[in-house]
């Protein structure tokens, strides 16, 4: 009986508006690579070349920063960077380094409104988060400043972080963290530069305090280059009572071998 109602079900996908349409809209819409926009056989994958060329980040790796190291110096083991300069959060957690397809990723996400690249990306998130992801209370997005949220219409932390909590299961808190100063743009600034400029720019609104004290937390971004806006943004929150931050975002620039 059981084998039979599949094959039912199955019968019932197969005619479904969806999958009738399929064979038209990719007439109209042909499948190609997310990275390069090469013809590939299915929709939101990249071709050969792209995925040979994703730099991804695989242990082992720095249990704080998740910077990839060359060699396994053994389970547990922190970067000299880490050491030197511990961050604010607790841990970071990165899909990939941020350059070839992976930029090209995060680029067609952020300035050419490829929000459809955002359901492929968080599920490449979603393995990266692992136990982190799965264990905390919530998921919050670094937010935009609203007069660049009005400007760009979607925030892409945001689509992230909300396919992440689909699919995680997580609870998903759009409110819990604002950007009280409008701040420049982080591109071609310096590291000290860059923070300065988001030097107190996130806040925790009055009232939203009981989202975030005591809770362990994942804070979603598209990338992280020198770490001065997911700290800034993790400092207002552990100032409002976060008990941990786990930082989580699609790319990693790195400067140079760990």
């Amino acid at each position: 009986m059981v084998d039979e109602a599949e094959k039912i079900e199955g019968v019932a996908r197969s005619f479904s508006p969806r999958a009738l349409l399929r064979p038209l809209l990719d007439l109209v819409y042909p499948p190609c690579c997310a990275a390069c926009g090469v013809r590939t056989a299915g929709h939101n994958a990249l071709c050969g070349a792209c995925w040979s060329r994703m730099r991804f980040i695989e242990r082992p790796y720095c249990d704080i920063l998740g910077l990839p190291f060359a060699h396994d110096p053994g389970e547990g083991m922190v970067s000299a960077l880490a050491i030197a300069e511990p961050p604010i959060f607790d841990r970071l957690r990165a899909v990939a380094l941020h350059e070839g397809p992976a930029r090209n990723l995060v680029h067609g996400l952020k300035y050419r409104d490829r929000t459809d690249l955002a359901p492929m990306m968080a599920a490449w998130m979603a393995r990266a988060g692992g136990e982190h992801l799965a264990l905390c209370d919530a998921i919050i997005p670094v937010p935009l400043h609203w007069t660049r949220l009005l400007k760009r219409r979607f925030n892409q932390s945001a689509e992230l972080g909300r396919h992440l909590a689909r699919l995680s299961g997580r609870p998903f808190l759009t409110r819990a963290l604002t950007r009280r100063k409008r701040t420049g743009r982080q591109v071609g600034l310096t590291a000290k530069g860059r923070e300065e400029n988001v030097r107190a720019a996130f806040r925790v609104p009055k009232g939203e305090e009981h989202q975030v004290f005591g809770k362990r937390l994942v804070l979603v971004d598209d990338v992280f280059t020198t770490g001065a806006t997911v700290s800034s943004a993790t400092r207002a929150l552990k100032r409002a009572g976060a008990a941990e931050v786990t930082v989580l975002t699609f790319a990693m620039a790195l400067a140079e071998p760990i």
